[in-house]
């Protein structure tokens, strides 16, 4: 995990749910098959209303799809309001935005679910903040999020916002997720006589 992420800010409201993160006709795809996968990427986001999407003009995409071969998105860090990745359990969720270059999401709180999809994957960093920051900051805004300093710096106007600390998950996701956390306490290599 970087200590320091850096990048354009994709700002987005409140109850942001796994549905308008991957649509659920996009899930046809294998997350196993390297060319399939980067498809997750490509439709992230693709199910949010143009007109909740934070833009004045009524939104853009997340990813150009004007590109049939673009999967990346310009954006590498999202903010939000509360209650971000409700809806359905989906691990698919976390896993494209990923897909997508997300490398972190900020919100005021998020569905649980979704909060250890991301972090047992190993897929972004889920940071929590009581502040509202998606008010202030603005789509295309590049922000500096300090993960050892618990703050997310707007660097267009200084402003500097409180995150809440990572606390244990923190190891998780240094080491890639939670199965490659395992295999670094040798966890699941235990070997039990019957």
């Amino acid at each position: 995990m970087e200590k320091i992420i850096e990048g354009k800010a994709f700002v987005l409201g409140d109850n942001v749910d796994t549905d308008q993160i991957i649509p659920a006709e996009y899930l046809s795809y294998n997350p196993s098959i390297k060319s399939e996968r980067k498809m997750f990427g490509r439709y992230a986001l693709s199910g949010v209303p143009k007109e909740t999407s934070g833009l004045p003009d009524g939104g853009i995409p997340f990813v150009d799809m004007s590109d049939e071969n673009n999967c990346q998105s310009e954006y590498s860090i999202i903010i939000a309001g509360k209650n971000f990745g409700c809806g359905s359990s989906r691990e698919h969720a976390p896993l494209a935005l990923a897909e997508a270059g997300v490398k972190a999401v900020v919100a005021n709180f998020y569905a649980r679910i979704f909060f250890r999809n991301s972090v047992n994957g190993g897929y972004l960093v889920p940071l929590e903040t009581d502040e509202e920051i998606y008010k202030s900051v603005k789509t295309g805004d590049i922000v500096k999020i300090d993960i050892e300093q618990s703050t997310l710096t707007n660097t267009a106007d200084g402003k500097v916002y409180k995150l809440k600390p990572l606390g244990d998950v923190a190891e998780i996701i240094e080491a890639g997720g939670l199965f490659e956390y395992a295999k670094k306490f040798t966890i699941y290599n235990l070997k039990f006589d019957i």
